[in-house]
């Protein structure tokens, strides 16, 4: 419970840091209020804000790594900070500069390896599914009568977390392949174009129904997981 207790305030931590660097992004780009369109921002900026996520990442990554003792609870342990992280940076937005409005206000989710976007309640959602998931594992490793995900379950979560990736981008890709060929957005000298176009882009739709789908899968898979922890006679 302690290295779990340690690796929760970690996470709250870095949920508070990540909103710190956005209500200080606002400050500057959108006094006024954050909303579509996006602020154009020169090339260094959005550099600088794609590679820090790679550093979150990599971050969320370290603290898995440092604090499991095989691949199965740092994978665990990654996904329940993962989760615990994105709460958190939600939270205290909503504290410091009271947005969201509601949680289906719009929001920039991710950046790779093109833009998310979605209302605030699906990251939400997600977020708590990794954090069930994520403790799990971690526990699961810890005994020593465990059961390792089977290959039908990985396939759910694989599957699941893939549809709901293009619920996340499909708005946004049909805008921009109406701007640009689409392979494009994976060219860095596009890059002066890309941002002309994204300073013109207004979420239309967010497809409920294939998130809701990719989440389902995910739901499944834990029922599967669960099921046959509490039902050790399950093969």
């Amino acid at each position: 419970m302690r290295k779990i207790a340690i690796i929760t305030l970690f996470a709250i931590a870095m949920g508070y840091l990540e909103s710190a660097v956005v209500v200080y992004l606002r400050e500057i780009f959108y006094p006024e209020g954050f909303a579509f369109p996006l602020k154009v921002m020169t090339g260094k900026i959005a550099a600088t804000e794609v590679w820090r996520e790679f550093a979150t990442l990599i971050m969320l990554a370290s603290i898995g790594y440092l604090g499991g003792k095989n691949r199965m609870q740092r994978f665990g342990i990654f996904l329940y900070a993962f989760g615990i992280w994105d709460i958190f940076y939600y939270l205290f937005l909503k504290l410091l500069i009271g947005w969201p409005a509601s949680l289906f206000t719009w929001d920039i989710l991710f950046l790779i390896p093109v833009t998310w976007v979605g209302p605030v309640l699906a990251p939400v959602i997600n977020a708590l599914t990794m954090c069930i998931l994520g403790a799990f594992i971690y526990y699961n490793e810890e005994n020593e009568t465990r059961r390792k995900l089977r290959t039908v379950e990985w396939a759910l979560l694989i599957i699941g977390s893939m549809i709901i990736l293009i619920s996340y981008t499909q708005d946004y890709l049909q805008y921009m392949g109406g701007q640009m060929p689409l392979m494009d957005l994976f060219r860095p000298t596009a890059s002066d174009k890309i941002l002309i176009a994204v300073g013109s882009y207004v979420p239309q739709h967010f497809n409920w129904w294939l998130f809701a789908a990719g989440q389902s899968l995910l739901v499944l898979a834990l029922a599967l997981v669960f099921n046959r922890r509490v039902n050790p006679s399950v093969n």
